[in-house]
């Protein structure tokens, strides 16, 4: 009986011993080069702000980080790719809001961002802007938006793109306002502020990142932010709270995740050196000067925030009967 017992406490150590190996390299992690996945070209917005995530984040982990372009097909190509690696931490998604909801604005979508991915925290956050053609009548938010109302088949909403923070903006305004204005999808944003500026569309919401230059060159006319405080980019354009529109602060943002079988100690390692990221000086200087504001939501508050978003946000593209290309 005893040699019995000896011999199956052995077996069950020699099953245990694998179990705390894995244990003993998450809590080792991370001990090599990482690789962050930006799932769109150089040169973008997500992209810039991606390499200055991953710049910070290298200098807290103390591992070099990678930045990888993978682009394709709104993004999913390269959060595929992450989907698809080692869940081991040392493959990261960088990528926007538009990304959490899936299938919802590209029907062909592999996966399920909730289900298949881990939140490791939120990086930042780009309010929006409303801007409006010049000639159209008014002087301020209230006065233009008179106008529209008189004569509301006059004038056109641009969409930079579907699902994307400025669409769902668009639809959350006009739903609270009562406007009933058409709106009018490109393919990108640069297309929407040129019809925009050549009067073929009156107004645009979308990431003040990529429409404030119109405003401050007097191109088009600011009618407000959806930050809470006004910018130090455009001080003169108030917030929505300051022209009646309370709690209107949707924002386009980005965060960082991993694929979903990734341990606990490697998350909360990653997401611990997010939140110093999103502390460090030389990180807030960087992003305030792109527009962006830091924000340090890690795993379990991300992704009740996710929820939220996909739920509110699915809601609306229904509502207005949308139908994903």
């Amino acid at each position: 009986m005893r040699r019995r017992t000896v011999l199956a406490a052995g077996g069950a150590s020699l099953l245990a011993a694998p179990a705390l190996s894995s244990r003993a390299r998450a809590q080792a992690f991370p001990s090599r080069p990482l690789k962050m996945v930006v799932p769109y070209p150089p040169g973008g917005g997500t992209d810039g702000l991606g390499r200055i995530t991953a710049e910070r984040l290298s200098e807290k982990l103390g591992q070099p980080i990678v930045v990888q372009n993978i682009g394709g097909a709104s993004s999913t190509v390269g959060s595929e790719t992450v989907r698809r690696s080692d869940p081991d931490g040392y493959t990261l998604l960088f990528n926007a809001s538009l990304f959490v909801l899936g299938k919802t604005v590209v029907p062909t979508c592999p996966y399920d961002p909730q289900t298949d991915f881990r939140a490791i925290a939120q990086a930042g956050e780009a309010p929006l802007v409303l801007l409006v053609n010049n000639n159209v009548p008014g002087t301020d938010y209230a006065s233009t938006m008179a106008a529209i109302a008189k004569e509301p088949k006059k004038y056109f909403f641009a969409l930079s793109s579907g699902g994307s923070a400025g669409h769902i903006a668009t639809l959350a305004f006009l739903k609270r306002t009562g406007l009933p204005l058409d709106t009018i999808l490109y393919k990108g944003t640069a297309p929407a502020n040129a019809d925009l500026v050549a009067g073929n569309v009156q107004l645009f919401m979308d990431p003040w990142t990529a429409l404030l230059p119109l405003a401050t060159s007097g191109r088009a006319r600011g009618l407000f932010v959806t930050s809470k405080e006004r910018t130090s980019l455009a001080p003169s354009i108030p917030t929505s709270d300051e022209v009646g529109l309370k709690g209107f602060n949707i924002s386009s943002w980005y965060g960082v995740w991993a694929p979903k079988d990734t341990p606990d100690p490697v998350v909360n390692r990653l997401a611990a050196a997010m939140a110093e990221v999103s502390k460090d000086p030389a990180f807030i200087a960087k992003t305030t000067s792109l527009g962006i504001v830091p924000t340090a939501r890690g795993p379990k508050e991300f992704a009740a925030f996710i929820k939220t978003e996909v739920e509110t946000n699915t809601a609306l593209l229904v509502e207005s009967g949308f139908k994903p290309e």
